[in-house]
């Protein structure tokens, strides 16, 4: 996808996390020259990348495979392997526990980045977390494994991801990098690298502000798909087309960006990054972030409004939840990814086995291993949706037959508002 691989330069790069954000990392440093080493704690996962075998779908078996034939890139389980970098970049999961960040991936990786830091060399955080990690936590784990002081020894910096996965537009290579330092020579470094492997970098002043990015970012759009979730209950409620609605306000050229309703939200994104913020500004503050508690209830309780119109759809036709059997398209949270991370889904099959019903569900990119037990796999054909009570759309794959569903003998109902079909509700 991005041509032939560059000639070797000089520089040996760590990428720490070989998921959705570390693995794209990984390739387009092999594409901008550099040797890079790809450390993964998942052994099965480990495996699978030195067989030329890529766990997520933005980068291809071609493009893995053409790194390994190279010999430019190697996935590692073994510490060992990681002496001797030039350039380490840290994108582990950040999740939240029991209401507060769990940071223990970030200080896993910094502990076993840190015996191998040598004087001129570079960390770099990509994870999402709160502002001030690169330099609270992070740095004195990596001075204390090395005896080595960030700023006068080694260079130590936060560049903030922005991988949309199943995005074909918006790239790691042409979606514009934020990147910062704890100094001016760590910027310097951090950004040095980012040049080589994007199109455009943009520096802002230190490592807080960097990581505050991120979190106005996502914040930013969970507020907003809050907002248009609630409105599309009331206005169901109230009989009004949300959805046309959106349709004519999108055609403002100014002070108004489109945002539409679903079943919720998914992702590490959206369902976590805002409550980083939430949970620093109570922390430091003693103050709480009501916009973002306010999006967390609406967007947290969208799964529950999805099965409450099941059940309304199958009350108008005689029918109850307990004995039917309702169809799911898709397990990932968002179209054409095999992401199923914090997936609405989820929450709406817990809530429809409770009540009784028969749940399948079809995924073409989510490894079966990740549906939930007591739910039927299936491909979502024809005779799929003939067995059917009731079918809920909630992921557009495009490999989802569109036709077929808006043409059930069943009701549908349609989170993301693409079918057509005289049966068809929209969310």
């Amino acid at each position: 996808m991005w041509g032939n691989v560059a000639e070797r330069i000089e520089g040996r790069v760590v990428v720490v996390g070989q998921g959705y954000v570390g693995l794209p990392v990984a390739m387009r440093a092999v594409h901008a020259g550099f040797d890079v080493m790809g450390f993964e704690v998942d052994h099965r996962k480990c495996d699978l990348l030195n067989a030329g075998r890529s766990p997520v779908e933005d980068i291809s078996d071609e493009e893995l495979e053409a790194a390994l034939r190279a010999d430019r890139y190697r996935a590692t389980t073994d510490p060992l392997d990681l002496a001797k970098f030039d350039i380490a970049v840290i994108s582990v999961p950040t999740p939240m526990a029991e209401g507060a960040p769990d940071l223990s991936y970030i200080e896993s990786a910094a502990a076993t980045l840190a015996p191998h830091i040598r004087e001129g060399c570079t960390v770099i955080l990509e994870s999402t977390t709160y502002p001030g990690t690169t330099e609270e936590l992070v740095a004195p784990i990596l001075e204390e494994g090395s005896g080595l002081k960030v700023g006068r020894d080694f260079h130590l910096g936060y560049s903030p991801e922005r991988i949309d996965p199943g995005n074909p537009t918006w790239r790691l290579e042409n979606t514009p990098k934020v990147v910062s330092g704890v100094d001016e020579a760590s910027l310097q470094a951090v950004q040095g690298f980012f040049d080589r492997l994007v199109d455009q970098t943009v520096a802002v002043s230190g490592t807080r502000e960097a990581e505050m990015t991120k979190l106005l970012e996502n914040t930013f759009r969970h507020v907003n798909i809050a907002l248009v979730n609630e409105l599309a209950i009331f206005a169901h409620d109230l009989g009004i087309s949300v959805w046309e609605a959106i349709d004519a306000a999108s055609t403002k050229p100014f002070g108004y960006m489109r945002f539409t309703p679903g079943p919720g939200v998914g992702g590490h994104c959206l369902p976590i990054d805002p409550s980083y913020l939430s949970w620093q500004v109570e922390r430091s503050l003693g103050q709480k972030f009501r916009f973002v508690e306010l999006a967390n209830d609406v967007n947290e309780h969208m799964p529950d409004y999805v099965v409450r119109r099941v059940q309304h759809m199958l009350n108008d036709r005689e029918r109850s939840v307990r004995g039917s059997t309702v169809l799911l398209f898709g397990l990932a949270y968002k179209a054409n990814t095999g992401d199923a991370r914090e997936t609405p889904t989820r929450p709406i099959i817990e809530q429809l086995t409770d009540l009784g019903a028969t749940v399948l569900v079809a995924d073409p990119h989510v490894d079966e291993t990740l549906v939930p037990s007591g739910v039927t796999a299936v491909a979502g054909g024809p005779e799929d949706v003939a067995a059917a009570d009731l079918i809920v759309y909630l992921v557009d794959h495009s490999s989802f037959d569109r036709e077929l569903v808006s043409g059930a003998a069943v009701p549908v109902l349609d989170c993301r508002r693409v079918l057509q079909g005289p049966l068809v509700e929209p969310l």
